[in-house]
């Protein structure tokens, strides 16, 4: 079981690792391959090549396995002809609602058409008509049925280095088209292309879990209204993420409980064995029961049940999955009446998810749920010596720690220090007092231990924030070169070892490559330049030797989420870049300058270059500010920048627009030059044109304003001469940028187009006598993406 279960799931990551997916050919060979693991079933076969070729089988049925199923999801897609039109789709609320800060967002099963849309999306609802809401957002709820004039794109999200991909998680989920509701015509718009929301049934009977979901998330609100912790409480009831804010989720990530702050596997483990303990305990006192049926069988099956529905109101997450797998195994074991090794358990678990769900290995909770279990059974399971509890418990929380710190450096690029001493207190709390408060609260008919949660909670985040505000509550650094996790998850192995086995302390010479390689860097004289990929906006990252300068930080998305926080920070702390030499801001629009707080909280910054107002928020930063005076000039490791614009005279007309004052910044390596010009138009281009033409030709031209019509005038695209045009554009965007006819001005010029948008983040490296451009989606392809 062992071996099988490690061959699938090494076949299933391979599978997602690849650019497109086998073809029918392809399948039956892998098909065919598997046979190999008849062999290791075999009887007749040596141990050691029985566990081969089961292992090299399993892998192959994995891979195989996989494909089919990927196959399968990516034939459900959204017809091309269907996107960016208004289309008319019926169908059900699958999920939990989530309400945002411009409307509510939620899943939606699709009953009709039965062709060209997928069958489950996500939509959004930006408020307008709503009969039954005074507020204007659209009321609707888990289980109804509604009819729609929707508007409808294919999964698209930002591509960048260490960062998020949206699409995947879309993928995992089985969503394979977003969009919007839209709402009743106006005056003067074709009313035969629009209809407006209708519910046609307020319960549908297949999704009455989604409705008791709903119904005690908003006991749980209605209980507690204005109360700070209230959304943790939801989290723990019914799995429900999006209740806890984005300033609770990061305290959590950095004391290192976050996986307690939703369903995870201890709290489906302490539900099955409660109920499990209650109806031994009840079985035993009846005797008819205990000869109609061994008490300890009884219990197994209660368990499991327990177990099962916990999972069900919970949302079925990959951490609960797992649990209720291995609780099953081992119910199963009780009632065969068969002893279950612990490592046998968690494979048939292992297995279980993967064969269920092929994509949970795209999600940072299937490993880390995994691992942590596995370093649990490691350390706990085993040993000849019986440690005091107390020695026992500090002794898998230290485990725990050093093992995950591989996996949470890789995904996160951070490790909680502090995270013993946080889950030493918040493990009981929250799994043994404070959830099973959160549940009987969302079921019964009174309110107290509600309050009783909150209140005990209260105090469990006090302790938390005072541990967060340690100076060295987390370690942070760049991302781990590939060849250096195996080495140190050999080294953790060899170092749990239990006392007794010789140079245990070896093994931290194992993990030492982990921290000590570093990621590759500029030379003195080169000049990377990455264009991140923040959808609608602009965020340019310049590096040489020894500095970092930022160019623009992106848009803001809501008043809880920016580009700086999603995209930038993941980014810089990935490459190992913990602080920046310069940001610039270009100017005062949100898709530039919406990310920058959120850089300048996180990190240090040495200058804030801009053409801010001085009242500006940002200019309250306790970074050096000055403005970027056309002039300005200094020299970074062989590499010079200096501002070409604006100039220190106060402009007029066209020319006072916030987009013809931003900051156009010319950087030359000895491989080459590259001008970025943040939003201006014809104005700044022109007085670009008079003031310093001999500056501007650059093989590499961040377009400006990202490719509209009112800039790249024809005589500023024929005196920069790129070699490369940048487009930093988002998917599809309202504005339509970039515009046609700046398109073939451009290649006009001989220039090569490059686009966020189609490419993801964009990385130009200057070297003396070389430049080579590479696009994130081509670099890292994988098969789910278009």
């Amino acid at each position: 079981m062992r071996f099988a279960a490690l061959g699938f799931a090494l076949g299933v990551c391979l599978l997602q690792q690849q650019a497109a997916l086998p073809g029918a050919m392809w399948l039956a060979v892998c098909f065919a391959f598997a046979a190999v693991a008849g062999v290791g079933l075999s009887r007749r076969a040596s141990p050691v090549i029985g566990a081969g070729a089961m292992f090299i089988g399993f892998a192959a049925l994995g891979f195989a396995w996989a494909a089919a199923l990927a196959h399968l999801r990516l034939s459900d897609r959204l017809d091309a002809a269907l996107e960016g039109r208004d289309v008319v789709v019926s169908g059900v609320v699958g999920g939990l609602p989530q309400a945002f800060e411009r409307g509510v967002r939620f899943d939606f099963d699709v009953e009709f058409p039965e062709t060209g849309v997928p069958r489950r999306i996500v939509l959004s609802s930006y408020g307008g008509f709503a009969p039954d809401d005074s507020q204007g957002v659209l009321a609707v709820r888990a289980g109804e049925r509604w009819r729609f004039t929707v508007r409808l794109r294919r999964p698209h999200g930002s591509v960048n280095p260490h960062g998020f991909d949206y699409e995947a998680w879309l993928l995992e989920r089985g969503i394979r088209a977003t969009g919007y509701v839209r709402m009743p015509t106006r005056r003067g718009e074709d009313e035969r292309a629009r209809i407006v929301p209708e519910r046609l049934a307020a319960r549908v009977p297949q999704y009455w879990i989604e409705r008791l979901r709903e119904a005690a998330r908003a006991k749980i609100r209605g209980a507690l209204p204005e109360r700070p912790y209230a959304g943790v409480l939801i989290a723990l009831a019914i799995g429900d993420q999006n209740a806890i804010g984005p300033e609770d989720w990061q305290l959590f990530a950095r004391t290192g409980v976050s996986h307690l702050m939703s369903i995870s596997g201890l709290h489906v483990t302490m539900v099955a064995g409660l109920i499990a303990m209650l109806v031994s305990w009840c079985w035993r006192r009846s005797q008819f029961l205990a000869l109609a049926l061994p008490a300890q069988k009884a219990a197994a099956l209660a368990g499991f049940l327990a177990a099962f529905a916990y999972c069900l109101i919970s949302g079925y997450a990959v951490p609960a999955q797992r649990t209720l797998y291995m609780v099953g195994v081992v119910a199963l074991a009780l009632w065969l009446g068969r002893a279950a090794s612990a490592s046998r358990v968690l494979a048939a678990a292992l297995l279980l998810v993967l064969v269920l769900d092929p994509w949970a290995v795209l999600s940072p909770g299937f490993w880390l749920s995994f691992a942590a279990v596995a370093v649990i059974f490691f350390v706990a399971t085993g040993r000849t010596a019986k440690a005091h509890w107390l020695a026992q418990w500090g002794r898998v929380q230290w485990a725990v720690t050093v093992g995950l710190a591989p996996l949470l450096l890789v995904l996160f690029q951070q490790v909680s220090l502090v995270s013993p001493v946080a889950n030493a207190l918040a493990i009981p709390l929250v799994s043994f007092v404070i959830t099973p408060l959160a549940l009987a609260g969302a079921v019964l008919p009174f309110d107290w231990p509600l309050a009783l949660g909150h209140a005990i909670l209260e105090v469990l985040m006090a302790v938390l924030e005072w541990l967060a505000a340690r100076p060295s509550a987390v370690w942070h650094q760049h991302a781990p070169l590939a060849w250096t996790v195996p080495l140190a998850l050999a080294g953790i192995a060899w170092l749990l070892l239990p006392r007794g086995f010789p140079a245990r302390s070896l093994g931290a010479l194992l993990m030492l490559p982990l921290f000590a390689a570093s990621p590759p860097a500029p030379r003195d004289g080169e000049l990377w330049i990455t264009v991140l990929d923040v959808g609608q906006g602009l965020a340019v990252l310049a590096r040489t030797e020894k500095h970092a300068l930022l160019y623009d930080a992106g848009p803001a998305f809501n008043a809880f989420s920016d580009s700086g926080s999603r995209v930038i920070l993941p980014y810089l702390r990935g490459e190992g870049i913990d602080s920046l030499d310069a940001l610039v801001v270009s100017h005062d629009d949100r898709d530039h300058s919406g990310g920058a707080g959120s850089v300048l909280e996180a990190m240090p910054v040495g200058v804030l270059w801009s053409s801010l107002s001085p009242d500006h928020a940002l200019l309250e930063t306790p970074a050096w500010r000055a403005p970027c005076v056309a002039g300005r000039k200094w020299l970074w490791d062989g590499v010079s920048f200096q501002f070409l614009h604006p100039h220190a005279e106060t402009p007029a007309g066209r020319a006072a627009r916030a987009n013809n004052q931003s900051c156009v910044l010319r950087i030359e390596a000895p491989g080459g030059r590259v001008l970025l010009t943040g939003d201006i138009e014809r104005a700044a281009e022109r007085e670009l044109l008079l003031r310093a033409p001999a500056l501007l030709p650059a093989d590499a031209l961040l377009v400006p304003h990202h490719g509209s019509a009112t800039s790249s005038t024809p005589e500023f695209v024929k005196q920069v001469a790129p070699r490369h045009a940048v487009f930093a554009v988002g998917y599809r965007n309202r504005f339509g940028h970039p515009r046609e006819d700046v398109l073939a001005r451009y290649r006009e010029a001989g220039s090569g187009l490059l686009r966020t948008d189609t490419g993801g983040a964009i990385q130009l490296r200057f070297a003396p006598g070389t430049l080579s451009v590479d696009a994130e989606r081509d670099r890292a392809r994988r098969y789910w993406r278009e």
